[in-house]
């Protein structure tokens, strides 16, 4: 896979995940935003478990209380649910 390819998969998996758990709501706002989803990307962008993050919402078409256990952004995606 080409690194567009997989940018636009991870985009697409993290985006899914933020929508799943309500946390798209709490995203902070100015440069702690810009800094903190460019951390959450970079962590998607290097992150091994897309395939069972993949499943993982697949298996959650609802959405859920919390992301994915495993998931790199578990505790930054939670706080964004607190918010």
């Amino acid at each position: 896979m080409n690194w567009m390819n997989q940018l636009n998969e991870r985009a697409n998996l993290m985006g899914r995940m933020l929508q799943s758990i309500g946390a798209l709501k709490g995203l902070p706002d100015g440069e702690i935003a810009d800094i903190d989803l460019e951390t959450a990307a970079r962590r998607c962008m290097c992150c091994r478990e897309t395939e069972a993050c993949a499943r993982w919402l697949e298996s959650h078409p609802d959405g859920s209380g919390g992301p994915m256990k495993d998931c790199p952004n578990s505790a930054l995606f939670s706080s964004w649910m607190q918010s």
